[in-house]
C-alpha cells in the first residue's frame, strides 16, 4: 500500500463531506492554574461529584495526589491516595464502581525505557471536597490493579474508561506513530495480577505543524471518552484525534475509520484531555509552567 495514504486519509477526515458542515472548534483565552503545584499535568478528567470542577495529577516521581480544579484555574482541594506511588502517573479517568458510586482510576502506566514488569490502576471513590482548599486530604485506601502486557513492555499514556460499560483501554505510545489498544479483560480484584488483551492498532502519522517537530503528532498523550459514550478523543503533542461512537459497535472497528483532527491552540507538552459535561465541549491542560487550562467550544 502506498506509504502516503494514511496521511492522506486521515487529512481528509479534517474536512467536510460534501453538504456536510464542518466541525468548528473556538478556543477560549486560556486560564492559568494559580497552583505553582500542578506543574506537569499529565491527565484531566470532569468530576461526577462537584459540577464545574476537574482532577488532575502530575507525572513521574510526583507525589501521590490528585488536584481538584475549577474552571477559574483555582485549586479546589489536594487528595494525597495513601499506599500508592506515583512512578509515572500518565491519566486518569472518571467511572462508577460496582455500586454505581463515582470513582476515579489512576493509570500509573508510563514506562519510558520499557523495564516495568508490571503497571498499577489505582481506584477510589471520588473524594469530598475540604471546607479549607489549602489544606491536604486523604482519599479511602485505593484498589490496586496489576497489569501486564501480553507480549512486550511499552510506554503508554492514555486511560479509556467507557461511562456506561466501565470497560477500560490502554492505548501505548510510540515513536512511530503505531500505537496499540489494549482492553483490561475479565474480573477485576484489587492486589491481583491481570493481563492485558491486545485489540488493535492505531496509525497517527507525522504531521508539520509551525512549531513542533512532525514526529509529535505521531505519540499519543492523553485520551477521553464522552460523558454520553458518543464520542472519543485521543490526543498527541500536536493534535487532537476524535471519533464518533456507535452503540453496539466494537471500538476496534469504530477506530479503523478516519478520525476528524482538530488542531487546538499550541502548547507546549499537552498531555491531559476530556469532555465537558455536554458531551461536546473539550478541555485541556499542558505539562510545564505556566501550566494553561484550555477549553474548546462547539459551535
Amino acid at each position: 500500500m502506498n506509504k502516503l495514504l494514511p496521511v492522506f486519509l486521515l487529512c481528509l477526515a479534517a474536512l467536510p463531506c460534501r453538504g456536510q458542515k464542518a466541525a468548528r472548534l473556538e478556543a477560549d483565552k486560556p486560564v492559568i492554574l494559580a497552583d505553582k503545584r500542578i506543574h506537569e499535568s499529565s491527565g484531566l478528567t470532569r468530576s461526577q461529584r462537584h459540577p464545574g470542577l476537574f482532577w488532575t495529577l502530575n507525572d513521574s516521581g510526583g507525589e501521590p495526589c490528585l488536584f481538584a480544579i475549577d474552571e477559574k484555574g483555582q485549586t479546589r482541594a489536594k487528595v494525597r491516595l495513601p499506599k500508592a506511588v506515583n512512578f509515572d502517573w500518565e491519566d486518569l479517568a472518571s467511572g462508577t464502581d460496582e455500586e454505581g458510586r463515582p470513582c476515579l482510576l489512576i493509570a500509573d502506566i508510563g514506562d519510558n525505557l520499557k523495564v516495568r514488569a508490571s503497571l498499577q490502576i489505582y481506584r477510589i471513590p471520588e473524594p469530598d471536597l475540604p471546607k479549607d482548599p489549602k489544606k491536604e486530604t486523604e482519599s479511602a485506601e485505593p484498589e490496586i490493579w496489576h497489569l501486564g502486557y501480553p507480549d512486550r513492555r511499552h510506554n503508554a499514556e492514555c486511560l479509556l474508561v467507557h461511562p456506561q460499560t466501565q470497560q477500560v483501554w490502554i492505548l501505548t505510545k510510540e515513536e512511530n506513530g503505531e500505537s496499540t489498544l489494549y482492553e483490561l479483560k475479565g474480573k477485576r480484584r484489587s492486589g491481583a495480577a491481570m493481563k492485558l488483551e491486545k485489540i488493535t492498532t492505531l496509525s497517527f502519522p507525522a504531521r508539520s505543524r509551525e512549531g513542533k517537530r512532525p514526529g509529535m503528532a505521531s505519540m499519543t498523550t492523553g485520551a477521553s471518552i464522552s460523558p454520553d459514550g458518543k464520542r472519543l478523543v485521543i490526543a498527541t503533542y500536536s493534535y487532537l484525534h476524535e471519533w464518533k461512537l456507535t452503540p453496539g459497535q466494537p471500538l476496534s472497528k469504530t477506530l479503523q475509520s478516519p478520525a476528524l483532527i482538530i488542531e487546538p491552540p499550541l502548547t507546549r507538552q499537552m498531555e491531559g484531555v476530556c469532555y465537558d459535561d455536554d458531551s461536546a465541549t473539550l478541555w485541556f491542560t499542558s505539562e510545564q509552567l505556566p501550566t494553561p487550562l484550555y477549553r474548546l467550544r462547539r459551535k
